[in-house]
């Protein structure tokens, strides 16, 4: 008997329009986007009221256009104009509609408002179906380094900025000399002294700018350090007091406001700064997240171009979504812990006391030791004349301690890794602090619906 083989006709035409829902399957990640999208209110999107010029296209077709771009790991506006024509489940998002790059960054560019109001509606709506706790939540919070939208290449340092100055003035000063030569040797065909004088003198306008921000950075750079050095003394005065010999040596405050000559500045973005990632130093920015230990969902999004996490706990904190009623315990490392911070996350506000924090005062090796793995009873609470320091370590030292902060590297780190590494992203395509972070947001908002998706969340029941 004859093989038979399945009859591929590419000419002729569908003779009835098809229904694209059933080209993608009825348990598909397209439906849950859809479906969830269908349940936010979008009063808050940017639209043309005015009616005029062409037909827009509706706010829900494009926030779930992003979101279900963003779970998939598609974030240029480009490569998302180009799915709506290749990718079946995209296309039936759009109905077949074919929205232009434009359109789209417009769009995320724009409604920073939609984008925020939608994270919080997805939380609300979680928790609505018991899917995240609201009352004495535990978070873990913790910030990574995502690359800014823009070249290494394209950074001056403060050294070289103030060499290239002093240049490019006796440059112009040859110029300007050679114009008032009758006899001078001329330049080049097509190149004029005015010309080339305009564009020394505009280059030297940048460079001042560059100069003039790095300067500035500098200011505040040494703030920081004097604030950080500050509380040092006073964490070294406490253990003093305490009769606990000071650990780490006496550092020198901070002398001088000047730029250093390695100081950059980037013209591609000038908001981000160099960082250190696991790669090197990059043009970056850092994000912060705060995840709920339970449900792991993304309850905070918040973005700096602060290279470091030590002042980033109390406003991580306060832009924890409406969703979350009230926050019993905060798991952070290391990098964010600070003896003032610690005071004011736990003062609270409104006189309602804040929640409790659990950091590790020093860095702490991976891996367990034989004694971290030996049975151990408590230790002795300390004394009422003990430092802020002996009573974190303490709080860390105890049983409860060390199972409530064994959560933090389980919880926030692998949610960091499934942004990064499932979902791909990894450098921002928009540029500036205020355009970043509205991408952010987004990028939160699509974790989110992707975790409820997999969690086999049925969102009718909302």
């Amino acid at each position: 008997m004859a093989a038979r083989f399945v009859t591929v006709d590419h000419e002729t035409p569908l003779l009835l329009p098809p229904n694209l829902r059933d080209w993608v399957p009825e348990d598909h990640l397209v439906h849950f986007v859809m479906e969830a999208v269908s349940l936010l209110d979008l009063s808050s999107a940017r639209v043309n009221e005015r009616g005029s010029g062409s037909a827009q296209y509706p706010p829900a077709m494009l926030l779930g256009l992003l979101i279900y771009s963003y779970v998939t790991g598609t974030f240029s506006s480009r490569k998302i104009e180009k799915s709506t024509h290749e990718q079946v489940a995209v296309r039936m998002l759009c109905a077949d509609h074919h929205p232009d790059h434009d359109s789209i960054c417009k769009f995320r560019r724009e409604n920073g408002q939609l984008l925020a109001s939608s994270f919080h509606q997805v939380l609300e709506i979680a928790a609505r179906l018991q899917v995240l706790r609201v009352g004495e939540v535990t978070l873990a919070v913790d910030g990574t380094k995502v690359l800014a939208n823009a070249s290494r290449h394209r950074a001056v340092s403060y050294g070289y900025a103030q060499g290239q100055m002093q240049l490019l003035e006796e440059q112009i000063s040859q110029l300007l000399e050679k114009a008032e030569q009758a006899d001078s040797t001329p330049l080049e065909d097509g190149l004029s002294v005015p010309q080339e004088v305009a564009r020394r003198e505009e280059r030297i306008k940048k460079l001042r700018e560059a100069a003039a921000q790095i300067q500035a950075r500098a200011q505040e750079r040494q703030r920081e350090q004097m604030a950080t050095y500050v509380e040092r003394q006073r964490q070294r005065e406490a253990q003093k007091a305490s009769g606990e010999k000071p650990k780490g040596r006496n550092r020198r405050p901070p002398s001088s406001a000047e730029p250093q000559s390695s100081d950059q500045y980037n013209f591609t973005d000038p908001e981000s700064r160099m960082m250190k990632t696991n790669v090197g130093f990059e043009q970056s920015y850092n994000a912060q997240a705060a995840v709920e230990v339970e449900s792991r969902l993304l309850v905070a999004a918040e973005v700096t171009n602060a290279p470091n996490d030590k002042e980033q706990l109390v406003p991580t904190l306060a832009a924890i979504s409406r969703a979350v009623k009230n926050v019993a315990s905060v798991l952070v490392d290391n990098g964010f812990y600070g003896i003032a911070t610690v005071a004011t996350v736990e003062r609270g506000n409104a006189g309602q006391p804040g929640p409790r924090v659990y950091a590790a005062v020093d860095r702490q090796r991976h891996g367990h030791t034989i004694e971290a793995l030996e049975k151990r009873a408590d230790p002795p609470p300390p004394g009422p004349e003990a430092s802020a320091v002996e009573i974190m370590d303490h709080r860390l030292k105890t049983k409860a301690g060390r199972e409530l902060y064994a959560l933090r590297k389980q919880t926030i780190e692998p949610v960091f890794g499934i942004i990064k590494a499932a979902m791909g992203f990894r450098r921002f395509s928009m540029r500036g602090l205020n355009h970043v972070r509205t991408e952010w947001t987004l990028v939160a908002l699509a974790y989110n619906l992707k975790r409820l998706f997999h969690l086999g969340t049925r969102l009718c029941a909302a």
